[in-house]
């Protein structure tokens, strides 16, 4: 009886086996390659080396080949996913939330966490040192450089916020000059060539100020030696905005998007060195997203849009 017991639960296990093996991997035969977008916002050169170690790996985990596609700005990469050219891509969470309403055909799946674990990072201000401008108020008459105008700490959130305390963003109202830099390294680098006066940007707000805090852009820049902190003022900051989602199209096979998922949650355990390069700096891990952590910035968009109208 015994024996008989152990034979059939032994058939079982290598039915459900042969059951489940065929279905875990179902995408391979879906899905030929696999194409990520690189958001704008620095040189093409440094973003594929961000993240050539992120391709070569996610390669070599998924058994298909993964192409990188750097665009020239967000709305590169937000058009290419709403036309299914791309299949995945690392959103700011106003590029997200603006190619969401465009198509709602992406699925965000997991979320960087700070270094004290949460999920949120803040807009800044910044200013050369040698301006002597070292507060908004002091801005007035001056230039701002906006980042690019799908980004959330870039435009969305300081521009709204700038509203809400009554500031006219008009030309001339307030600052002397806005315009959009092309991304957060360019306005950076223009602030630093006397270009702008100020430009917003994207950081933790965490850790040690003099490495550009733990992670961002002035973070990505000083470990590239682009930056030094001393050089700069931080004149204004935001409140807290979610981190944006890495997000998949909708329509790849379940299978496939939980491989990435898996890939994604596993990266800062098994590759810290590839997860820093990715998230520019030295977050904690990532935790699965959910559009709901997004609604707030998708009804911002949703009536920034009607407001364009």
């Amino acid at each position: 009886m015994i024996r008989r017991l152990f034979l059939c639960l032994m058939t079982a296990a290598i039915g459900l086996g042969l059951q489940g093996a065929p279905r875990a991997q179902d995408w391979k035969s879906q899905v030929k390659e696999l194409r990520i977008g690189l958001l704008g916002g620095e040189n093409t050169s440094s973003r594929l080396a961000r993240y050539d170690g992120f391709q070569q790996l996610l390669q070599e985990r998924l058994g298909i080949p993964v192409k990188l596609y750097p665009a020239a700005d967000y709305a590169g990469v937000m058009q290419a996913m709403a036309a299914g050219q791309l299949d995945l891509a690392e959103f700011s969470p106003s590029a997200f939330a603006g190619a969401w309403l465009d198509c709602k055909c992406i699925d965000p799946t997991v979320v960087p966490q700070e270094k004290d674990g949460s999920i949120f990072y803040i807009s800044v201000m910044v200013t050369r040192k040698d301006s002597g401008i070292t507060s908004l108020a002091q801005m007035k008459g001056h230039s701002l450089a906006w980042a690019d105008p799908n980004s959330a700490s870039g435009y969305l959130i300081p521009s709204a916020t700038l509203k809400a305390q009554g500031i006219d963003l008009a030309d001339g109202a307030y600052f002397s000059r806005t315009g959009f830099a092309g991304g957060h390294e360019q306005g950076i680098i223009a602030v630093l060539n006397k270009q702008y006066d100020a430009a917003v940007t994207w950081t933790s707000g965490q850790g040690d100020i003099a490495q550009g805090f733990s992670r961002g852009a002035l973070r990505g820049m000083v470990d590239r030696g682009m930056l030094k902190m001393s050089d700069v003022n931080i004149i204004w900051k935001s409140g807290k905005i979610p981190n944006g989602p890495w997000g998949l199209r909708a329509s790849l096979p379940a299978s496939l998007k939980a491989a990435f998922t898996d890939f994604m949650l596993d990266l800062p355990k098994s590759h810290k060195d590839i997860y820093d390069q990715v998230e520019q700096g030295s977050g904690v891990g990532y935790e699965r997203a959910t559009l709901d952590l997004y609604k707030d910035i998708i009804d911002l968009r949703e009536n920034e849009r009607r407001g364009n109208r």
